[in-house]
């Protein structure tokens, strides 16, 4: 999923809920209002299906582990091909129809469907013909999942949210005037939140554009402690739209948020006041997204036009080039200034705490600050310096591109900023733009116009949750986007070796069950992008969240972060 980063731009105060209440109340916050209602069709992160949906598993955010959701349980036949899952007796959606084998099925026909875009489909496609799985009901609470052949990442998968058949299934089969199915346009963020049928611990309760969201404890959640208490315990969560990170932090510190992202520039302010403040910095290690710069690889073209300038797409497309960029961009200055050292240096599209990350001592290339060499690659390449010292190709054309990243973002705009001034000692002229985030989640996704661009994934344990981003026809494989579903084919799209490579190994390594087999296959994956750079990697930021001490039960880790068990937090009445 495309990350936003963390809550950012100017609002007034007097819109925001206080934490402070008389009922059971968790107030947060959010960068932007959510682009979607309906968790098939989202693309970004965060969102609100954490606390609205469920899959049959979810993952233990300590462990790591698998462990069950709305299944009770699950058994994998000896050859790997057939999983069977038991839903748990009593599920009801939050508006207390029941939850059956039904609704399993239909939310993965959705998925599968190839006239519904899903970010989720690339996960389940096995093998090199990408066939998906078969899956039936065996009864009503009995779901089987039929597979080709065994398939390492499944298990994880059905972590995927499941929706109501009983709500939905007419507008999946009814299509519009366009010929595409209602669907696509059911659950948007113009519906109202009582209509929104979901089964996690909390339903939506209300939804003010560029305010708040809300969620109200869901009657018909499953779980219950060992006392046999119904969870959630915590009535309601604000989630605040707030649009700087600034505000957010005034928002914290007046007590208005529960729980803030911490940013590297103001760690050292919040770990002062920490004591007097009544909250706890967490600090995760390593967190799981990847932060990065990339550029528009896409050589295609609609009605007859290339979506890239073909004098800067020669450019791009070139693996000198773009070595030179990294070589270009002093990743150590962007950890001690921006980062406030709060950061690692980045050096693979993998998350670092998942198993699967190669560290650079096992030969993954790098690229430490060195403008000489950049400079040098340039030259070999054809590339120039007129007097001026600004660099130009072998046609005289000045190197000059624009740079796009989500707006209010502080740490991208900074990153960019920064990106900009170190390019300029290489005699390359960039253009930095910010962009409202659905905009610029339009340009990569539906007009793919764009050139170059800062922007993060939010990443995983398992490497083939990023397989949208890898095979070819990946519906993120955002450097170089076929046409998704739905949109104005491209003419004349082409992919290169290595990216055709690195797309045919994560194929091969969500065939392996070896774990060790699967690690090379990675490895190679890694070792791979690292030499031809479709994404530069800049820095991985830790884990860091500020959350009050009056929020109990809180078990943080940069898996599952501060609030991956949600149902068992409880608040008590602060201090005084």
């Amino acid at each position: 999923m495309l990350a936003l980063g963390l809550p950012l731009a100017g609002c007034n105060l007097s819109q925001f809920t206080r934490a402070e209440t008389s009922q059971s109340r968790l107030v947060i916050s959010t960068l932007s209002d959510p682009k979607t209602f309906n968790p098939v069709l989202s693309q970004e992160s965060p969102n609100i299906f954490s606390f609205t949906f469920e899959g049959l598993t979810t993952t233990d955010g300590v462990t790591g582990n698998m462990v069950p959701a709305l299944a009770e349980s699950w058994q994998t036949s000896a050859d790997g091909k057939t999983l069977v899952f038991t839903l748990r007796e009593g599920l009801r959606w939050s508006d207390g129809e029941p939850l059956t084998a039904d609704d399993v099925v239909f939310t993965y026909e959705v998925v599968f469907d190839a006239d519904i875009p899903s970010n989720s489909r690339d996960g389940f496609r096995i093998g090199s013909k990408g066939l998906l799985p078969r899956v039936t009901k065996l009864d009503q609470r009995r779901v089987q999942f039929s597979l080709p052949e065994p398939f390492a990442p499944m298990l994880r998968n059905t972590e995927l949210s499941i929706i109501p058949a009983h709500s939905l299934r007419a507008a999946v089969t009814t299509k519009g005037s366009d010929g595409k199915p209602l669907f696509l346009s059911t659950w948007g963020t113009n519906t109202p939140p009582q209509k929104i049928i979901g089964n996690g611990p909390y339903r939506l309760s209300e939804y003010i554009p560029g305010e708040r969201v809300i969620f109200e404890r869901n009657p018909y959640y499953w779980r219950k402690d060992k006392q046999g208490r119904s969870q959630p315990y915590i009535q309601e969560i604000i989630w605040q739209v707030v649009t700087s990170t600034d505000t957010a932090l005034l928002q914290f510190r007046s007590g208005g948020l529960d729980s803030i992202g911490v940013q590297p520039d103001f760690f050292t302010l919040l770990k002062r006041e920490e004591a007097r403040g009544n909250f706890t910095i967490y600090n995760g290690g390593p967190d799981l997204g990847t932060n990065f710069l990339f550029f528009n690889l896409n050589q295609g073209r609609r009605q007859n036009q290339p979506l890239v300038d073909p004098i800067k797409s020669s450019w791009f497309n070139r693996v000198a080039f773009r070595q030179a960029i990294a070589y270009g961009i002093d990743r150590t200055t962007m950890v001690n200034n921006i980062f406030k050292g709060l950061g690692e240096l980045q050096s693979s599209p993998i998350s670092v705490p998942s198993p699967y990350y190669a560290p650079p001592e096992m030969g993954i290339p790098t690229y430490d600050y060195n403008p000489s060499k950049a400079r040098e690659l340039l030259l070999a390449d054809g590339f120039q310096y007129n007097p001026s010292g600004q660099l130009i190709d072998s046609q005289g054309h000045p190197v000059r591109f624009t740079l796009v990243t989500n707006s209010g973002n502080k740490m991208r705009e900074a990153i960019g900023s920064q990106i900009k001034n170190d390019l300029e000692k290489i005699g390359i002229q960039v253009d930095f733009q910010p962009l409202a985030f659905n905009l610029l989640v339009d340009r990569l996704t539906d007009s793919l116009d764009w050139e170059a661009c800062i922007l993060g994934l939010t990443g995983g344990l398992e490497p083939n949750g990023g397989a949208n981003v890898w095979l070819l026809d990946g519906s993120l494989h955002a450097f170089n986007q076929q046409a998704l579903a739905g949109q104005e084919a491209l003419q004349g799209w082409q992919a290169s070796e290595w990216e055709k490579r690195i797309a045919d190994l994560y194929v091969q390594a969500a065939q392996e069950v070896n774990d060790q087999k699967r690690f090379d296959l990675y490895r190679e994956t890694q070792q791979i992008s690292q030499e031809y750079l479709p994404f530069i990697y800049l820095v991985n930021n830790l884990s860091l969240t500020a959350v009050r001490n009056s929020v109990k039960g809180v078990k943080y880790t940069a898996i599952g972060g501060a609030l991956w068990n949600v149902y068992e937090l409880t608040l008590e009445s602060p201090p005084g």
